[in-house]
């Protein structure tokens, strides 16, 4: 983790012997330790708790994958009533119809006109040929 040597550690058990003292060496040394021991218990609390948040993401995660299968099995197994949904959520919308001809666009740019009625030619009477009169 620090890279710290036999040797390392030697010069420092020297070095905190000559400092501290040979009598208060063991008490801080005691205390050291459990120092350690409550921030090793700090840091796997906090790794239980991480970890158990991730679960209930992941199985949050599950339920609503299982709820849209769940809804998939039951559109697969009655389609009539899917379609039947569909069809009344198209009759309850309302159509909307533009309120003048300044908003519909197409219809000030171009006037319907009426198609064309077919003109019928007129019909002259027909002269009887042969003898008359």
């Amino acid at each position: 983790m620090f890279d710290i040597g036999w040797g390392e550690l030697v010069v420092i058990g020297v070095v905190a012997l000559l400092v501290i003292g040979p009598k208060e060496l063991p008490a801080l040394l005691r205390t050291l330790g459990q120092g350690m021991a409550k921030l090793r218990a700090m840091a796997n609390d906090f790794q239980h708790q991480f970890n158990d948040a991730m679960r209930e993401a992941e199985l949050e995660d599950l339920r609503k994958e299982a709820e849209k299968l769940t809804d998939m099995a039951s559109i697969a197994t009655n389609p009539i009533a899917k379609i039947g949904d569909d069809l009344q959520k198209a009759i309850d919308q309302p159509i909307e119809t533009p309120a003048s001809d300044a908003a519909n666009p197409l219809a000030a740019a171009a006037p319907v006109e009426p198609p064309p009625q077919p003109v019928a030619e007129p019909v002259a009477p027909k002269r009887a040929e042969g003898g008359g009169a």
